[in-house]
């Protein structure tokens, strides 16, 4: 092969994997700005809000407490959401995307605040992941999502 062959080989495969690695930042921030939305339905809506981002057969790993699987299980669980004095923020601190483009993920940081029974503040803080799986028309729904308590 020639020089000028070789450099336009590897100019093609240079601007491939830049295009691959635009796709995969592209792909990470959608899901990033996808774990605001699923935040603030939650706060908006409650436990539907909450659920409305899950897929049918997600797995819950709450902290202390045993595997929920399937979103129904889920859902009994969920109601403390619809209580307007408790309210869950989370802020994903980065995430990714497989290389297939069907998988994602996001983590971060989560606080809970409510009343306790004589009507003071508590707030309680941890980590979270959130396992995102593409669904058939392109939506994204989250498949299992655990955290843990502690700063």
């Amino acid at each position: 092969m020639t020089t000028k062959l070789w450099l336009v080989l590897l100019l093609a495969a240079f601007m491939l994997g830049a295009l691959a690695n635009s796709q995969s930042s592209d792909g990470t921030s959608a899901l990033m700005k996808l774990e605001g939305e699923f935040m603030h339905a939650a706060a908006d809506h409650g436990s539907q809000g909450y659920l409305s981002y899950l897929a049918d057969d997600a797995v819950e790993l709450p902290n202390g407490h045993a595997v929920l699987n399937g979103k129904a299980e889920i859902a009994k669980t969920m109601g403390f959401l619809d209580n307007p004095d408790n309210h869950l923020f989370w802020t994903p601190a980065s995430g990714g995307i497989s290389a297939c483009g069907d998988l994602g993920y996001t983590y971060g940081s989560y606080e809970f605040r409510s009343r306790d029974k004589d009507g003071k503040l508590a707030s309680a803080y941890g980590k979270y992941t959130t396992i995102w799986r593409k669904q058939k028309d392109g939506s994204w729904k989250a498949v299992l999502d655990m955290g843990n308590a502690g700063q």
